[in-house]
């Protein structure tokens, strides 16, 4: 017998992967976006940016946690 870590599991469609992708990518972004809004209401200036620094760090991040797991995943 084959011990439990050596068993063929069945691998994820690719559809699956890249969906999950595709949310994550989305939440984080969305994450920022509402994180740096919400900072933006509770110290009041006149450009938001907050809103603009923390979506393009969610940006970059997302982007990052995306292409890794693309080059892991090969």
């Amino acid at each position: 017998m084959k011990p439990e870590s050596q068993e063929k599991r069945p691998r994820p469609s690719p559809f699956l992967k890249y969906t999950g992708m595709a949310f994550q990518m989305g939440l984080i972004i969305a994450g920022g976006v509402i994180l740096g809004s919400w900072l933006d209401g509770q110290y009041v200036n006149e450009t938001p940016w907050f809103t603009i620094s923390i979506g393009l760090f969610s940006i970059f991040a997302a982007l990052y946690l995306t292409l890794r797991d693309l080059i892991k995943g090969k």
